[in-house]
Protein backbone atom coordinates (compact mmCIF):
# COMPACT_ATOMS: atom_id res chain seq x y z
CA UNK A 1 0.00 0.00 0.00
CA UNK A 2 1.46 3.39 -1.00
CA UNK A 3 1.73 6.02 1.68
CA UNK A 4 0.31 8.69 -0.62
CA UNK A 5 -2.90 6.72 -1.09
CA UNK A 6 -3.49 6.34 2.62
CA UNK A 7 -6.15 8.20 4.58
CA UNK A 8 -4.83 9.93 7.65
CA UNK A 9 -7.02 10.63 10.66
CA UNK A 10 -5.45 13.44 12.60
CA UNK A 11 -6.29 15.04 15.90
CA UNK A 12 -4.47 18.34 15.72
CA UNK A 13 -3.52 20.33 18.77
CA UNK A 14 -3.64 23.89 17.49
CA UNK A 15 -1.77 26.35 19.62
CA UNK A 16 -0.59 29.92 19.50
CA UNK A 17 2.92 30.66 18.15
CA UNK A 18 5.43 32.96 19.65
CA UNK A 19 5.78 34.33 23.17
CA UNK A 20 3.81 32.42 25.39
CA UNK A 21 5.24 28.89 25.60
CA UNK A 22 2.14 26.92 26.19
CA UNK A 23 2.79 23.16 25.88
CA UNK A 24 5.63 21.45 27.63
CA UNK A 25 8.93 22.04 25.79
CA UNK A 26 9.56 18.33 25.32
CA UNK A 27 6.30 17.74 23.47
CA UNK A 28 6.48 17.09 19.74
CA UNK A 29 4.73 15.15 17.03
CA UNK A 30 3.13 12.15 18.72
CA UNK A 31 1.52 9.13 17.02
CA UNK A 32 -1.00 7.68 19.44
CA UNK A 33 -2.18 4.76 17.31
CA UNK A 34 -1.63 3.10 13.98
CA UNK A 35 -4.04 0.61 12.44
CA UNK A 36 -6.00 -0.30 9.31
CA UNK A 37 -9.66 0.28 8.60
CA UNK A 38 -12.09 -2.16 6.97
CA UNK A 39 -10.78 -1.19 3.51
CA UNK A 40 -7.19 -1.79 4.49
CA UNK A 41 -6.31 1.89 4.56
CA UNK A 42 -3.84 3.23 7.10
CA UNK A 43 -5.33 5.16 10.01
CA UNK A 44 -3.16 7.26 12.30
CA UNK A 45 -3.92 9.49 15.24
CA UNK A 46 -1.42 12.31 15.58
CA UNK A 47 -1.00 15.36 17.81
CA UNK A 48 0.92 18.20 16.19
CA UNK A 49 3.23 20.34 18.31
CA UNK A 50 3.11 24.07 18.82
CA UNK A 51 4.11 26.07 15.76
CA UNK A 52 7.20 27.42 17.52
CA UNK A 53 7.95 24.14 19.26
CA UNK A 54 11.47 23.88 17.84
CA UNK A 55 12.41 27.10 19.59
CA UNK A 56 11.52 25.34 22.82
CA UNK A 57 13.61 22.25 22.10
CA UNK A 58 15.26 21.05 25.35
CA UNK A 59 18.72 21.63 23.88
CA UNK A 60 17.87 25.19 22.91
CA UNK A 61 16.47 25.78 26.37
CA UNK A 62 19.60 24.29 27.89
CA UNK A 63 21.79 26.55 25.77
CA UNK A 64 19.79 29.59 26.83
CA UNK A 65 20.23 28.59 30.47
CA UNK A 66 23.97 28.20 29.89
CA UNK A 67 24.14 31.64 28.29
CA UNK A 68 22.41 33.10 31.34
CA UNK A 69 24.89 31.37 33.62
CA UNK A 70 27.82 32.68 31.57
CA UNK A 71 26.32 36.17 31.77
CA UNK A 72 25.99 35.86 35.55
CA UNK A 73 29.57 34.67 35.83
CA UNK A 74 30.73 37.57 33.67
CA UNK A 75 28.91 40.03 35.91
CA UNK A 76 30.46 38.46 39.00
CA UNK A 77 33.92 38.70 37.40
CA UNK A 78 33.36 42.37 36.57
CA UNK A 79 32.40 43.12 40.18
CA UNK A 80 35.39 41.13 41.41
CA UNK A 81 37.71 42.90 39.00
CA UNK A 82 36.43 46.33 40.00
CA UNK A 83 36.77 45.58 43.71
CA UNK A 84 40.25 44.05 43.25
CA UNK A 85 41.42 47.08 41.27
CA UNK A 86 40.11 49.45 43.97
CA UNK A 87 41.68 47.48 46.83
CA UNK A 88 44.96 47.09 44.95
CA UNK A 89 45.19 50.86 44.61
CA UNK A 90 44.70 51.16 48.36
CA UNK A 91 47.43 48.58 49.06
CA UNK A 92 49.82 50.44 46.74
CA UNK A 93 49.09 53.73 48.51
CA UNK A 94 49.92 52.16 51.88
CA UNK A 95 53.05 50.42 50.60
CA UNK A 96 55.38 53.30 51.50
CA UNK A 97 53.76 53.59 54.91
CA UNK A 98 54.34 49.89 55.55
CA UNK A 99 58.04 50.28 54.67
CA UNK A 100 58.36 53.13 57.15
CA UNK A 101 56.71 51.09 59.89
CA UNK A 102 58.87 48.07 59.03
CA UNK A 103 62.03 50.18 59.26
CA UNK A 104 61.10 51.67 62.63
CA UNK A 105 60.25 48.22 64.00
CA UNK A 106 63.66 46.87 62.92
CA UNK A 107 65.45 49.75 64.63
CA UNK A 108 63.37 49.30 67.79
CA UNK A 109 64.02 45.56 67.90
CA UNK A 110 67.79 46.02 67.46
CA UNK A 111 68.02 48.88 69.97
CA UNK A 112 64.95 49.09 72.23
CA UNK A 113 66.40 52.13 74.05
CA UNK A 114 66.28 54.16 70.86
CA UNK A 115 62.48 54.10 70.95
CA UNK A 116 61.66 57.15 73.08
CA UNK A 117 58.06 58.20 73.95
CA UNK A 118 57.86 60.47 70.91
CA UNK A 119 59.12 57.77 68.58
CA UNK A 120 56.76 55.25 70.14
CA UNK A 121 53.77 57.56 69.56
CA UNK A 122 54.81 58.09 65.90
CA UNK A 123 55.05 54.32 65.38
CA UNK A 124 51.67 53.85 67.04
CA UNK A 125 50.12 56.50 64.74
CA UNK A 126 51.59 54.82 61.65
CA UNK A 127 50.22 51.44 62.71
CA UNK A 128 46.80 53.03 63.30
CA UNK A 129 46.88 54.32 59.74
CA UNK A 130 47.41 50.73 58.56
CA UNK A 131 44.39 49.32 60.43
CA UNK A 132 41.93 49.91 57.50
CA UNK A 133 44.07 47.48 55.53
CA UNK A 134 42.76 44.58 57.62
CA UNK A 135 39.21 44.50 56.16
CA UNK A 136 40.72 44.83 52.70
CA UNK A 137 42.83 41.75 53.32
CA UNK A 138 39.75 39.99 54.73
CA UNK A 139 37.86 40.84 51.52
CA UNK A 140 40.71 39.32 49.54
CA UNK A 141 40.14 36.06 51.41
CA UNK A 142 36.41 36.17 50.54
CA UNK A 143 37.22 36.94 46.90
CA UNK A 144 39.59 34.01 46.80
CA UNK A 145 36.70 31.73 47.82
CA UNK A 146 34.50 33.29 45.12
CA UNK A 147 37.18 32.62 42.53
CA UNK A 148 37.19 28.95 43.53
CA UNK A 149 33.37 28.80 43.15
CA UNK A 150 33.54 30.53 39.76
CA UNK A 151 36.25 28.16 38.63
CA UNK A 152 34.05 25.18 39.59
CA UNK A 153 31.05 26.73 37.82
CA UNK A 154 33.07 27.28 34.63
CA UNK A 155 34.27 23.70 34.78
CA UNK A 156 30.66 22.45 35.07
CA UNK A 157 29.60 24.67 32.17
CA UNK A 158 32.40 23.28 30.04
CA UNK A 159 31.28 19.72 30.75
CA UNK A 160 27.66 20.52 29.86
CA UNK A 161 28.68 22.30 26.65
CA UNK A 162 30.82 19.34 25.65
CA UNK A 163 27.88 17.00 26.23
CA UNK A 164 25.58 19.20 24.13
CA UNK A 165 28.19 19.39 21.39
CA UNK A 166 28.47 15.59 21.31
CA UNK A 167 24.67 15.31 21.21
CA UNK A 168 24.41 17.76 18.34
CA UNK A 169 27.11 16.05 16.41
CA UNK A 170 28.72 17.89 13.54
CA UNK A 171 26.19 20.74 13.42
CA UNK A 172 27.00 23.99 15.16
CA UNK A 173 24.31 25.94 16.96
CA UNK A 174 23.80 28.57 14.25
CA UNK A 175 23.30 25.91 11.58
CA UNK A 176 20.80 24.12 13.80
CA UNK A 177 18.98 27.39 14.46
CA UNK A 178 18.61 28.03 10.73
CA UNK A 179 17.26 24.51 10.26
CA UNK A 180 14.82 25.12 13.10
CA UNK A 181 13.54 28.31 11.45
CA UNK A 182 13.07 26.47 8.16
CA UNK A 183 11.22 23.60 9.83
CA UNK A 184 9.08 26.05 11.78
CA UNK A 185 8.05 27.82 8.57
CA UNK A 186 7.18 24.52 6.91
CA UNK A 187 5.24 23.36 9.99
CA UNK A 188 3.26 26.61 10.10
CA UNK A 189 2.42 26.22 6.39
CA UNK A 190 1.42 22.60 6.94
CA UNK A 191 -0.90 23.46 9.83
CA UNK A 192 -2.62 26.14 7.76
CA UNK A 193 -3.16 23.65 4.90
CA UNK A 194 -4.75 21.16 7.29
CA UNK A 195 -7.83 23.35 7.22
CA UNK A 196 -10.83 23.05 9.46
CA UNK A 197 -11.91 20.56 12.06
CA UNK A 198 -14.39 19.87 14.80
CA UNK A 199 -13.69 21.12 18.31
CA UNK A 200 -13.06 18.22 20.68
CA UNK A 201 -11.14 19.77 23.56
CA UNK A 202 -9.94 22.94 25.27
CA UNK A 203 -6.68 23.21 27.19
CA UNK A 204 -6.10 24.54 30.67
CA UNK A 205 -6.19 28.36 30.85
CA UNK A 206 -3.04 30.40 30.30
CA UNK A 207 -3.26 33.70 32.16
CA UNK A 208 -1.40 36.30 30.11
CA UNK A 209 -2.11 39.36 32.23
CA UNK A 210 -4.39 40.77 34.93
CA UNK A 211 -5.48 44.28 33.98
CA UNK A 212 -8.53 46.47 33.61
CA UNK A 213 -12.00 46.12 35.06
CA UNK A 214 -14.21 43.06 35.41
CA UNK A 215 -15.50 43.36 31.83
CA UNK A 216 -13.58 43.95 28.61
CA UNK A 217 -12.06 42.45 25.50
CA UNK A 218 -8.62 41.94 23.99
CA UNK A 219 -7.52 40.51 20.67
CA UNK A 220 -4.99 40.21 17.87
CA UNK A 221 -5.71 40.36 14.15
CA UNK A 222 -7.82 37.36 13.12
CA UNK A 223 -7.08 37.37 9.39
CA UNK A 224 -5.13 34.20 8.61
CA UNK A 225 -2.61 35.56 6.06
CA UNK A 226 -1.76 38.49 8.36
CA UNK A 227 1.60 38.72 10.10
CA UNK A 228 0.48 41.59 12.31
CA UNK A 229 1.67 41.03 15.89
CA UNK A 230 -0.15 43.96 17.51
CA UNK A 231 -2.46 43.40 20.49
CA UNK A 232 -5.52 45.55 21.25
CA UNK A 233 -7.28 45.99 24.56
CA UNK A 234 -10.71 47.57 25.23
CA UNK A 235 -11.66 47.93 28.88
CA UNK A 236 -15.34 47.95 29.89
CA UNK A 237 -18.57 47.37 27.96
CA UNK A 238 -20.44 50.65 28.37
CA UNK A 239 -19.82 53.81 26.27
CA UNK A 240 -16.08 53.10 25.90
CA UNK A 241 -14.01 54.86 23.23
CA UNK A 242 -10.40 54.22 24.31
CA UNK A 243 -8.54 51.39 22.53
CA UNK A 244 -4.95 50.56 23.55
CA UNK A 245 -2.70 49.15 20.84
CA UNK A 246 0.43 47.25 21.92
CA UNK A 247 3.28 46.51 19.56
CA UNK A 248 3.63 42.85 20.54
CA UNK A 249 2.18 40.27 22.91
CA UNK A 250 5.23 40.66 25.12
CA UNK A 251 4.60 44.40 25.34
CA UNK A 252 0.98 43.72 26.29
CA UNK A 253 2.10 41.34 29.04
CA UNK A 254 4.40 44.05 30.43
CA UNK A 255 1.95 46.91 29.82
CA UNK A 256 4.45 48.90 27.76
CA UNK A 257 4.96 50.30 24.22
CA UNK A 258 1.36 51.12 23.42
CA UNK A 259 -0.53 53.85 21.61
CA UNK A 260 -4.09 55.00 22.20
CA UNK A 261 -6.94 55.19 19.69
CA UNK A 262 -9.94 57.34 20.58
CA UNK A 263 -12.89 55.99 18.61
CA UNK A 264 -15.22 58.54 16.99
CA UNK A 265 -18.23 56.63 18.35
CA UNK A 266 -18.48 54.75 21.68
CA UNK A 267 -18.92 50.99 21.75
CA UNK A 268 -21.44 48.66 23.36
CA UNK A 269 -20.68 45.19 24.74
CA UNK A 270 -17.43 43.26 24.36
CA UNK A 271 -18.08 41.51 21.06
CA UNK A 272 -15.43 43.38 19.08
CA UNK A 273 -13.06 41.82 16.55
CA UNK A 274 -9.95 42.97 14.65
CA UNK A 275 -9.89 41.68 11.08
CA UNK A 276 -7.31 42.70 8.46
CA UNK A 277 -6.17 45.79 10.36
CA UNK A 278 -9.65 47.12 11.16
CA UNK A 279 -11.75 47.03 14.31
CA UNK A 280 -15.36 45.92 13.90
CA UNK A 281 -17.61 46.93 16.80
CA UNK A 282 -21.21 47.66 17.81
CA UNK A 283 -22.00 51.36 18.14
CA UNK A 284 -23.43 52.33 21.53
CA UNK A 285 -27.27 52.33 21.80
CA UNK A 286 -27.77 51.11 18.23
CA UNK A 287 -27.56 48.00 16.05
CA UNK A 288 -25.01 49.73 13.82
CA UNK A 289 -21.71 47.95 13.10
CA UNK A 290 -18.69 50.22 12.61
CA UNK A 291 -15.49 49.36 10.75
CA UNK A 292 -12.64 51.47 12.14
CA UNK A 293 -9.24 51.35 10.39
CA UNK A 294 -6.35 51.59 12.87
CA UNK A 295 -3.59 52.93 10.62
CA UNK A 296 -5.69 55.72 9.07
CA UNK A 297 -7.58 56.27 12.35
CA UNK A 298 -10.83 56.63 10.47
CA UNK A 299 -14.22 54.94 10.04
CA UNK A 300 -14.28 53.16 6.69
CA UNK A 301 -17.91 52.02 6.78
CA UNK A 302 -20.86 51.65 9.15
CA UNK A 303 -24.06 49.73 8.57
CA UNK A 304 -27.16 48.80 10.53
CA UNK A 305 -27.66 45.09 11.25
CA UNK A 306 -31.32 44.93 10.29
CA UNK A 307 -33.65 43.87 13.11
CA UNK A 308 -30.84 43.09 15.56
CA UNK A 309 -31.62 43.77 19.21
CA UNK A 310 -29.41 46.19 21.13
CA UNK A 311 -29.04 47.97 24.48
CA UNK A 312 -29.51 44.77 26.53
CA UNK A 313 -32.54 43.56 24.57
CA UNK A 314 -30.97 40.16 23.81
CA UNK A 315 -27.62 39.91 25.68
CA UNK A 316 -25.73 36.85 26.83
CA UNK A 317 -26.52 35.65 30.35
CA UNK A 318 -23.94 38.03 31.86
CA UNK A 319 -25.63 41.09 30.33
CA UNK A 320 -23.28 43.97 29.57
CA UNK A 321 -24.99 45.14 26.34
CA UNK A 322 -23.65 41.98 24.69
CA UNK A 323 -26.49 41.90 22.12
CA UNK A 324 -24.24 41.86 19.03
CA UNK A 325 -21.13 39.68 19.05
CA UNK A 326 -18.74 40.12 16.10
CA UNK A 327 -16.19 37.38 15.43
CA UNK A 328 -14.00 35.82 12.76
CA UNK A 329 -12.89 32.31 11.85
CA UNK A 330 -11.37 30.43 8.91
CA UNK A 331 -14.42 31.32 6.79
CA UNK A 332 -14.41 35.08 7.40
CA UNK A 333 -16.38 37.63 9.40
CA UNK A 334 -19.53 36.83 11.41
CA UNK A 335 -22.17 38.53 13.55
CA UNK A 336 -23.98 36.63 16.31
CA UNK A 337 -27.12 38.35 17.60
CA UNK A 338 -30.89 37.88 17.73
CA UNK A 339 -34.10 39.60 16.65
CA UNK A 340 -37.67 39.86 17.87
CA UNK A 341 -39.02 37.74 14.95
CA UNK A 342 -36.49 35.05 15.99
CA UNK A 343 -37.98 35.10 19.51
CA UNK A 344 -34.61 35.80 21.12
CA UNK A 345 -32.90 32.77 19.56
CA UNK A 346 -29.32 33.15 18.36
CA UNK A 347 -28.97 34.27 14.74
CA UNK A 348 -25.71 33.85 12.82
CA UNK A 349 -24.95 36.11 9.85
CA UNK A 350 -21.87 35.97 7.64
CA UNK A 351 -20.75 39.47 6.72
CA UNK A 352 -18.88 40.90 3.75
CA UNK A 353 -15.83 42.58 5.42
CA UNK A 354 -15.66 45.58 3.07
CA UNK A 355 -19.32 46.62 2.92
CA UNK A 356 -20.66 44.85 6.05
CA UNK A 357 -23.53 43.47 3.95
CA UNK A 358 -25.15 40.28 5.25
CA UNK A 359 -24.26 37.41 2.91
CA UNK A 360 -26.21 34.60 4.60
CA UNK A 361 -28.14 34.05 7.84
CA UNK A 362 -28.96 31.04 10.02
CA UNK A 363 -31.45 30.69 12.90
CA UNK A 364 -29.93 28.33 15.45
CA UNK A 365 -33.06 27.97 17.61
CA UNK A 366 -30.93 28.44 20.74
CA UNK A 367 -32.05 31.16 23.23
CA UNK A 368 -29.30 33.78 23.47
CA UNK A 369 -30.07 34.70 27.09
CA UNK A 370 -29.25 31.09 28.06
CA UNK A 371 -25.76 31.35 26.56
CA UNK A 372 -22.74 32.42 28.58
CA UNK A 373 -20.61 33.24 25.53
CA UNK A 374 -20.06 31.90 22.00
CA UNK A 375 -17.39 31.72 19.30
CA UNK A 376 -16.99 30.47 15.71
CA UNK A 377 -14.53 27.82 14.52
CA UNK A 378 -14.57 26.61 10.91
CA UNK A 379 -18.12 27.83 10.31
CA UNK A 380 -19.45 26.23 13.50
CA UNK A 381 -20.87 28.26 16.38
CA UNK A 382 -19.93 26.89 19.80
CA UNK A 383 -21.97 28.09 22.80
CA UNK A 384 -21.11 27.89 26.51
CA UNK A 385 -23.83 27.14 29.04
CA UNK A 386 -22.71 29.82 31.49
CA UNK A 387 -20.26 32.66 32.08
CA UNK A 388 -19.67 31.55 35.68
CA UNK A 389 -17.69 28.74 37.32
CA UNK A 390 -18.46 25.25 36.02
CA UNK A 391 -19.05 26.46 32.46
CA UNK A 392 -18.67 24.12 29.52
CA UNK A 393 -19.23 24.21 25.76
CA UNK A 394 -22.50 22.36 25.32
CA UNK A 395 -24.08 23.48 22.02
CA UNK A 396 -22.75 23.56 18.46
CA UNK A 397 -24.46 24.84 15.33
CA UNK A 398 -23.00 23.82 11.94
CA UNK A 399 -23.64 26.41 9.25
CA UNK A 400 -22.45 24.09 6.47
CA UNK A 401 -25.32 21.65 7.17
CA UNK A 402 -27.71 23.99 9.06
CA UNK A 403 -27.80 21.45 11.88
CA UNK A 404 -26.94 21.41 15.56
CA UNK A 405 -25.97 19.09 18.37
CA UNK A 406 -25.47 19.26 22.13
CA UNK A 407 -21.86 18.81 23.20
CA UNK A 408 -20.03 18.26 26.48
CA UNK A 409 -16.64 19.97 26.23
CA UNK A 410 -15.41 21.10 29.66
CA UNK A 411 -12.98 23.94 30.23
CA UNK A 412 -11.62 25.52 33.39
CA UNK A 413 -13.27 28.90 34.04
CA UNK A 414 -10.48 29.92 36.41
CA UNK A 415 -11.72 33.36 37.45
CA UNK A 416 -15.43 32.57 37.30
CA UNK A 417 -16.78 35.43 35.20
CA UNK A 418 -16.18 35.40 31.43
CA UNK A 419 -17.36 38.50 29.57
CA UNK A 420 -15.62 37.82 26.25
CA UNK A 421 -14.61 34.62 24.48
CA UNK A 422 -13.40 34.63 20.87
CA UNK A 423 -11.48 32.28 18.60
CA UNK A 424 -8.48 33.47 16.58
CA UNK A 425 -8.10 31.33 13.43
CA UNK A 426 -4.61 32.64 12.68
CA UNK A 427 -3.26 31.53 16.05
CA UNK A 428 -5.86 28.82 16.73
CA UNK A 429 -6.50 29.83 20.32
CA UNK A 430 -9.40 31.20 22.34
CA UNK A 431 -9.03 34.73 23.73
CA UNK A 432 -11.05 35.40 26.90
CA UNK A 433 -11.57 38.25 29.34
CA UNK A 434 -12.22 36.60 32.67
CA UNK A 435 -12.95 38.83 35.67
CA UNK A 436 -10.22 41.33 34.87
CA UNK A 437 -7.79 38.65 33.62
CA UNK A 438 -6.71 38.16 30.01
CA UNK A 439 -6.61 34.42 29.39
CA UNK A 440 -5.81 32.10 26.47
CA UNK A 441 -6.94 28.54 25.74
CA UNK A 442 -5.46 26.16 23.19
CA UNK A 443 -7.99 24.11 21.23
CA UNK A 444 -7.99 20.54 19.94
CA UNK A 445 -9.57 20.04 16.51
CA UNK A 446 -10.59 16.67 15.10
CA UNK A 447 -9.87 16.34 11.38
CA UNK A 448 -10.13 13.78 8.64
CA UNK A 449 -7.65 14.49 5.86
CA UNK A 450 -7.78 12.51 2.62
CA UNK A 451 -4.84 12.46 0.24
CA UNK A 452 -5.20 12.74 -3.53
CA UNK A 453 -5.00 8.98 -3.94
CA UNK A 454 -8.35 8.35 -2.17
Amino acid sequence: MHLFSAMFLLVMLAVMPGEALYPRPEEGWEIYSSAQDADGKCICTVVAPAQNMCNRDPRSRQLRQLMEKVQNISQSMEVLDLRTYRDLQYVRNTESLMKVVDGKLKVASENPRSLNPKGFQELKDKVTQLLPLLPVLEQYKTDAKMILRLREEVRNLSLVLMAIQEEMGAYDYEELRQRVLLLETRLHSCMQKLGCGKLTGVSNPITVRASGSRFGSWMTDTMIPSSDNRVWSMDGYFKGRRVLEYRTMNDFMKGQNFVQHLLPHPWAGTGHVVYNGSLYYNKYQSNIIIKYHFRSRSVLVQRSLSGAGYNNTFPYSWGGSSDIDLMADENGLWAVYTTIPNAGNIVISRLEPQSLEVLQTWDTGFPKRSAGESFMICGTLYVTNSHLAGAKIYFAYYTNTSSYEYTDIPFHNQYSHISMMDYNPRERVLYTWNNGHQVLYNVTLFQVIKTSGD
